[in-house]
């Protein structure tokens, strides 16, 4: 699809060349996400990856640690509107702006889920220190092990 060729019908985008963009960036499997995961499973922890941490909630986590009830979300700075990096778009700033802000709610929602479900709900921005993530999330499994007196690996 070149710039000059026309958008399929009820394309959301606001170009040909903003459509082959926005379907290039990927929603799981970041760089972020993966340097995480591969510290916390240095560090002999394994969980699942990209799953619902409630069958009925049609949302997934980044990392989940189903026996000890932890799930783990690397939020992208654009799209879950980190107050230090969000920069609003410039193109189509309304649909753009509109999504942002539900993609917000929908986390909210899906966290108050989560602990209602007496889940633990850990989340981090893209931006943060990998190391300093891998730490927390491996010290909160590590607690919740010990609260539950379980030493399973998974």
């Amino acid at each position: 699809m070149s710039e000059k060729e026309p958008l399929p019908p009820g394309s959301w985008a606001s170009s040909a060349g903003r459509r082959r963009n926005m379907q290039a960036i990927r929603s799981r499997d970041t760089q972020p996400e993966r340097l995480i995961r591969r510290l916390v499973h240095a560090q002999g922890l394994r969980y699942r990856v990209a799953a619902k941490p409630l069958p009925e909630l049609r949302r997934t986590a980044d990392m989940v640690f189903r026996p000890v009830k932890v799930a783990v979300f690397i939020d992208g700075c654009y799209w879950h509107g980190c107050p230090e990096h969000y920069v609003p778009p410039r193109t189509n700033p309304g649909y753009w702006s509109d999504k942002v802000a539900r993609n917000m709610t929908r986390d909210r929602d899906t966290d108050r889920r989560l602990l209602d479900a007496g889940w633990t709900v850990l989340r981090f921005w893209e931006h943060e220190s990998a190391d300093v993530c891998a730490a927390k999330i491996a010290a909160t499994v590590g607690q919740m092990r010990a609260v539950q007196g379980t030493s399973k690996v998974r």
